[in-house]
Parts: structure tokens; sequence; C-alpha cells
């Protein structure tokens, strides 16, 4: 891993999330970018246009996110992770897409909701990374601090196929964290209660370097068998397989991922095939 990408409003929220990217970061000895996306009517009075009042007003946002993020690392625990910041005119989506396209980065860390609040800026915005991006994006609600040794859990139905740079992605996050292994969830809606023997070793096969707990419980509502589990076995860090047909799927569409995030849970590691 070598970039963690941080999306920044400014927010209390954002500055939670950029706490615990640092901290991630410092563990895995990586670099982070903190980005913020201008608004395309931000600075511009009267509805007139005026190229040198604009372009001042862009450089102010670009000290402003500077000094924001260097106010991480004025403690002696973070003052050695390497930092930089970009700022870009557009949607907070379109402009972290563009940034996806143009450079390296293995994880995305987001608040869960903006300076307007959980259905504000990140809201909506979160949501949409989840829709479309094939990069992992941790999500950090306001109440999540970053856990040395985290409990993991990865949510499935076993039908999905993680993509190399997930595995890549998944296996360095949990030797990073030193945790003892990774729980693997299903939640049984139907029926029929047996093991998995097949899905656990496709899991076991692209996790070798995890040991894996395989854990299975039967609930009529998988988000709420996933919540309840999530609380019950004290889960710091939940991980989901985002595809078009699984339960995750239709849990971490963008109707219901606001009401998912203001759940009792910590952190969502938002994995793809």
């Amino acid at each position: 891993m070598k970039k963690i990408l941080v999306a920044s409003d400014f927010s209390t929220c954002a500055g939670n999330a950029m706490e615990y990217a640092l901290q991630l970061a410092k563990i895995l000895n990586v670099e982070v970018c903190a980005i913020h996306a201008i608004g395309n009517m931000e600075g511009v009075l009267n509805n007139t246009y005026n190229a040198i009042y604009i372009e001042d007003y862009y450089n102010n946002k670009r000290q402003a996110l500077t000094a924001w993020a260097q106010e991480f690392t004025k403690s002696d625990d973070l003052k050695n992770v390497l930092v930089s910041t970009i700022c870009d005119v557009g949607s907070v989506s379109s402009v972290l897409t563009k940034y996806l396209r143009e450079n390296e980065v293995e994880l995305i860390v987001m608040g869960t909701m903006g300076s307007t609040g959980i259905t504000g800026l990140f809201g909506s915005n979160t949501s949409i990374m989840v829709e479309n991006t094939k990069t992992p994006i941790l999500l950090i609600p306001l109440e999540s601090k970053f856990t040395v040794n985290p409990v993991i859990t990865l949510a499935t139905d076993f039908d999905c196929d993680l993509s190399s740079e997930d595995v890549v992605a998944l296996n360095e996050l949990t030797k990073a964290f030193e945790s003892k292994q990774l729980t693997v969830l299903n939640v049984i809606e139907g029926p029929d209660w047996k093991k998995n023997d097949k899905g656990e070793m496709i899991f076991k096969n692209l996790l070798a370097t995890i040991e894996l707990d395989f854990k299975y419980i039967k609930e009529s509502n998988p988000l709420e068998g996933i919540m309840n589990f999530v609380v019950s076995n004290q889960t710091d860090i939940l991980c989901v397989v985002k595809h078009h047909h699984n339960l995750v799927y239709r849990i971490f569409n963008k109707s219901t991922v606001n009401k998912v995030m203001n759940r009792s849970i910590k952190a969502v590691l938002v994995l793809h095939e």
C-alpha cells in the first residue's frame, strides 16, 4: 500500500477521518493525501466570474486545506507521516474520481457526514463513491476512533470474488493491525442451515495469511443480523463486499447507506469484486 486518500470538507467528521487515516498510515508507512472539492459556484460574487478574484479564492482554499492537514501532524506521534493536499473544482465525487483516475491510491477514507449533517455533503457523496468506485473505501463515523488490534468482521454470503487489489488491501490491513484473526460472518435468510464449505475454502485461499473464524447466524433481516452481531462481537471494523446480487449490495445502495452508517457500528471497509 502506497497512498491513502482522505476527503475533507473541514467538518468535525472529516477531521476524525483524517486522524484515523494518519494513524493507519503511520502503521502502514504510507503517504496521506487530503483532498477538498471546491463547488463550481464557490467564490463567484453576483454571478459575475472574475478570473483574478476567483483564483485568489481558490488559493485561499488551498492554503486553508494545507493548514488544516498540518494541524493533525503537530503531535510527535504523527509528525513523521508524509501528508500532501490538493484542491480541485467540482463535486466531491467528481473530484475524487478524477484524482483516482490520475493517481495510484490503494484506500479512500471518508467521514460519514459533512458540515451539514448526516444527510448533507458526505451523506450523499459517500454513497455515490461506494456505488461507483472500485477502490476500497473506509467509512469513519464521527464516534469511531482508531483502535490498535481492532476486531474485524467480514460480512459475506460467499457469492463474491474479491478483486486482487482488495485481497492485498485486506491482507495488509490485518497484518498492520496485528489482528489475531478475521471473523467471516454469513447471515442465513432462508430455512436452510448449513456450513458453506466451498465458500470457506475460497476465502481461506484468498486470505491465506489470516486466521479466519467463520460464524453463521440465522436472521430474516440481513441488516439487523449484521448490526446485532457487530455489537455483540464488539467489532471495530466491519468489512463488506459490494456486488450487484448479494445481501450486502442491497444494504449498501445509495438509498440506504446513510441509515446503515447511522447505526451503532464503528468503521466500515467497503471492498469490491
